[in-house]
């Protein structure tokens, strides 16, 4: 790991334990690869709120490029812990999107789309949309597919393609847009 890293990345790792990202959805683990995502112009921080209208389309997940990467394959899987609201969450989770086989030092765009991309609608509530990346073991990855958006597990799906602990991830809020609310 790049020494200009681990300070960041262990920030992430609190904000995701705050925002009840680990327990939820993932076990407690070191990140090591320092991801960055973007709808549009607006760079995903982990807690921040974007809405809906901004996430219709996919963003783009940028890995870095450094030597121990470069080589390296991904497996990125976005979900919603919050489905069908936060104070009811009995559909958790939903999955939103999953590429496999994301070069090293490229980005998303680069990987195989195998659950595609979902706009997020939460309909009550305040959800939080997680994106988490594993760093896989082989270069193709062959990927056992949910059998539907809703109940999925990261962690199970992790477990079943042998993708291990997640590398790196990241979450947003976003809430129903409605003409009188402003942020």
């Amino acid at each position: 790991m790049h020494g200009n890293t681990r300070v960041p990345l262990s920030r992430h790792i609190n904000s995701l334990i705050v925002g009840g990202v680990i327990g939820d959805v993932l076990d407690r683990f070191v990140p090591t690869v320092d991801m960055t995502v973007h709808y549009g112009s607006s760079k995903v921080t982990s807690g921040c709120e974007l809405k809906p209208s901004l996430i219709a389309t996919h963003p783009i997940v940028q890995l870095p490029d450094c030597d121990d990467e470069r080589n390296s394959y991904f497996t990125l899987v976005m979900t919603d812990p919050d489905v069908p609201s936060p104070g009811e969450p009995v559909l958790r989770e939903y999955v939103h999107w999953i590429i496999t086989d994301i070069p090293g030092a490229t980005d998303s765009t680069k990987g195989r789309e195998i659950v595609s991309y979902d706009s997020p609608m939460p309909a009550m509530g305040i959800h939080r949309f997680i994106l988490t990346l594993f760093k896989q073991q082989v270069p193709t990855q062959v990927i056992n597919l949910p059998r539907a958006r809703h109940k999925f597990s990261t962690r199970s799906f992790a477990q079943k393609n042998d993708l291990g602990t997640p590398v790196a991830a990241v979450y947003f809020n976003a809430q129903r847009e409605s003409a009188g609310r402003r942020h």
